[in-house]
């Protein structure tokens, strides 16, 4: 006899957190390597945390939505974008005052010295943004038809 697998909304949270970290580390990866790269490309510091962090976000989200939460197609998926994208704000703000505390400390600062600051900002923002989807952004965990 096989059993149907248990519900999404009922995964156990130490899957879910092994989920997020899993993704939350491809993800933190690619913002940290796009913002480097732009950096050495010459834009400027914030307008590389600003895209680098746009696009992991999408690519976070998107990860979390199917593996994470369970949740697949495009039933709400545009309200799940816009939502995440209020996390964004929030780790893009942690991100922004770090670049800018630094830059008051250390005006010359290297690319490995700003992408740490980013990655240390991005790890602090990190608890807020799994409360985030779990309570609020992906309430409709339900098992993909």
């Amino acid at each position: 006899m096989t059993h149907a697998p248990a519900p999404v909304g009922r995964r156990a949270l130490p899957a879910q957190l092994g989920r997020f970290a899993v993704i939350g580390a491809g993800s933190t990866a690619l913002h940290l390597a796009l913002f480097a790269a732009l950096l050495q490309g010459g834009v400027t510091t914030m307008v590389a945390n600003g895209i680098a962090l746009m696009v992991a976000t999408v690519a976070n989200t998107a990860a979390n939505r199917a593996w994470t939460f369970g949740i697949s197609g495009r039933r709400r998926l545009g309200v799940h974008h816009g939502q995440a994208l209020v996390v964004f704000a929030i780790t893009w703000t942690a991100t922004t005052l770090a670049l800018a505390v630094l830059a008051r400390l250390q005006p010359d600062a290297g690319t490995t010295t700003q992408t740490v600051v980013v990655a240390v900002a991005n790890v602090l923002s990190t608890a807020a943004r799994f409360v985030a989807m779990r309570r609020w952004i992906f309430t409709d965990r339900r098992p993909a038809a």
